[in-house]
């Protein structure tokens, strides 16, 4: 398929692109992925208010994420004012490799508008190689899941240790596998994160949209509080307590 010339995009559309310095070969593409779209290029991962597409460029395996146009309202505030949902997750991202915790490789981001309006923005990593969701924990049998609950709890006290507490922490933005040197977890949808200091009672709160049985809040209660010094009891009532106000449960028992 034959895209428009990538400076002429950029030109029509006022296209801003950043790129990780090993990917600048990756410049076409990316200037050329609001058409990509639109011919309906790659696979869908996701589709719902913002759209997940995995497409593969020169051998390598991608995934585009495209978030929905804002109302006009916030299209004028993304346009002047704000970073894009696509910046801000590129920008957690870096963050989250920067301390050693897990996330699709960030490749880059384009923003898209149109005056001084904001129309799109598209954000994308290298595809992930764990093939699992958190939530797979209750459909199908893991030797290991002990270890996978561990790790989540352990990984998140990393995070909130740092001062960051993912804002959409559920059952699907958490992505396992297990490796020769263990279970690796990685974290998607990080547009929205908090980031200051987390005491206990909120780190506690961070898990309310994770479902998980009695055993699972123990393994979490038990990791979560090794790496941040606090009562592991304490972190287990909490965690019991803030997921018991969720809607949502599996079974209404989790």
């Amino acid at each position: 398929m034959k895209w428009i010339k990538p400076s002429l995009c950029h030109l029509l559309a006022h296209r801003t692109l950043e790129l990780r310095p090993d990917y600048q070969d990756l410049k076409d593409f990316m200037y050329s992925i609001p058409e990509r779209f639109a011919a309906g290029e790659g696979s869908v991962v996701y589709k719902g208010r913002n759209e997940l597409r995995k497409m593969t460029y020169r051998g390598l395996d991608l995934v585009v994420k495209s978030f929905h146009r804002p109302n006009w309202v916030n299209r004028f505030v993304y346009g002047i004012f704000r970073p894009s949902k696509a910046k801000r997750s590129y920008d957690h991202a870096r963050m989250y490799q920067e301390i050693g915790v897990g996330t699709p490789a960030p490749v880059g981001y384009l923003n898209v508008r149109k005056g001084l309006l904001f129309d799109r923005s598209y954000y994308v990593t290298l595809a992930s190689a764990c093939p699992y969701v958190y939530n797979d924990l209750f459909y199908q049998h893991f030797d290991y899941a002990d270890e996978v609950v561990r790790t989540v709890g352990r990984v998140t006290a990393v995070l909130h240790e740092h001062g960051y507490a993912h804002k959409d922490y559920g059952r699907g933005n958490i992505l396992f596998q297990k490796t020769d040197k263990g279970v690796r977890i990685e974290i998607v949808d990080l547009n929205r994160m908090y980031i200051g200091p987390i005491d206990m009672r909120k780190g506690c709160k961070n898990f309310e949209r994770l479902p998980a049985t009695p055993h699972m809040h123990r393994l979490l209660a038990e990791e979560y509080a090794a790496v941040r010094g606090f009562d592991a009891e304490e972190c287990f009532k909490l965690m019991q307590a803030f997921r018991s106000t969720q809607p949502g449960k599996i079974n209404d028992l989790y």
